[in-house]
């Protein structure tokens, strides 16, 4: 499996390749969690879990074990 959200650094971005696991929540996908979009990690909770992100300029937070279902290319600044 390649590169996901939950592999992330604080700070870092990406572009979202993949989101077609039949576990991600219906809706992470309407709130921008598709294909092309890009992530970044803005925070993340204490015990690392949630993750707490901005997709397309919508702010999410999600679970880390469904961060881990989200492929993506890394970004560099």
């Amino acid at each position: 499996m390649g590169l996901t959200i939950a592999d992330l650094n604080k700070g870092e971005r990406g572009i979202i390749t993949d989101s077609s696991s039949k576990d991600i929540p219906l809706k992470l996908l309407e709130m921008g969690c598709l294909p092309g979009n890009e992530v970044k990690l803005l925070q993340v909770a204490p015990f690392s879990d949630p993750l707490y992100l901005n997709i397309n300029d919508s702010f999410l937070a999600i679970r880390k074990e469904t961060a881990a279902l989200i492929l993506i290319d890394r970004v560099d600044e």
